[in-house]
C-alpha cells in the first residue's frame, strides 16, 4: 500500500492553477479522459479507472472529511483489453461510473489534477504521494497545505468525499 495525503476542491479559475504548475517547472503528463468504475465492496473503495494515459484497477481507503486527508492505496495496472471489466462486472455490483477530463501534473512526488467531472463541473485534486515510506504523513500533509494557500482554495470550496458519492448523491436527489 501507498500513503497519500490528498486534497479535492472546487475551484473557480483552473487556468490559474494550470499558470501556476506550469511556471514552476511542473511536468505535465498529458489530458485523460477516464472511465472511473466503482464496485460495491464491503471495506474501502474499488474502481477501475479506464483512460488513454491511466489504466489501475485501485483500491482505497480514506477517511471522507474536509481538507488534507490521508490515504491508502493499492494501485494494480491494468491493460486496457485485459478482460478485468467483464471479471469484476460478473463478480461484484457497479455502484457509480465517472467520467472525467483530467490533466495530469507532476512537481516532484506531488501530483496535481485538473478535473472536469461530467455532471458535477471543474475541481483540482492534490496528491501528495509517499510510495516508499521516506517521506512521512506530517511532509505530506505540510505539501498539500502548502499548495492550498498557492491555489488559494477557500474552505468553503473543500470536498469532503469522492466523485462517486457526489453522482450517487446526485442521482438520489433526483
Amino acid at each position: 500500500m501507498v500513503d497519500n495525503i490528498e486534497i479535492k476542491a472546487r475551484h473557480p479559475d483552473p487556468d490559474a492553477v494550470r499558470r501556476y504548475l506550469r511556471g514552476h517547472g511542473a511536468d505535465f503528463k498529458g489530458t485523460d479522459r477516464q472511465i472511473d468504475t466503482y464496485y460495491e465492496v464491503s471495506t474501502g473503495r474499488l474502481k477501475l479507472r479506464e483512460g488513454s494515459i491511466e489504466n489501475n484497477l485501485i483500491y482505497y481507503e480514506r477517511e471522507d472529511t474536509e481538507g488534507p486527508k490521508h490515504s491508502r492505496v493499492i494501485l494494480v495496472p491494468q491493460r486496457p483489453d485485459s478482460g478485468i471489466k467483464e471479471l469484476l462486472g460478473k463478480v461484484l455490483p457497479v455502484k457509480v461510473v465517472v467520467d472525467k477530463r483530467r490533466e495530469i501534473y507532476f512537481v516532484g512526488n506531488v501530483k496535481f489534477h485538473i478535473d472536469l467531472v461530467e455532471g458535477l463541473g471543474g475541481f483540482i485534486e492534490i496528491e501528495a504521494i509517499d510510495r516508499d515510506g521516506t517521506i512521512g504523513l506530517a511532509r505530506l500533509r505540510e505539501q498539500c497545505d502548502h499548495y492550498l494557500k498557492e491555489f488559494d482554495v477557500k474552505e468553503d470550496d473543500l470536498l469532503s468525499c469522492s466523485y462517486s458519492d457526489l453522482l450517487l448523491s446526485l442521482h438520489r436527489s433526483r
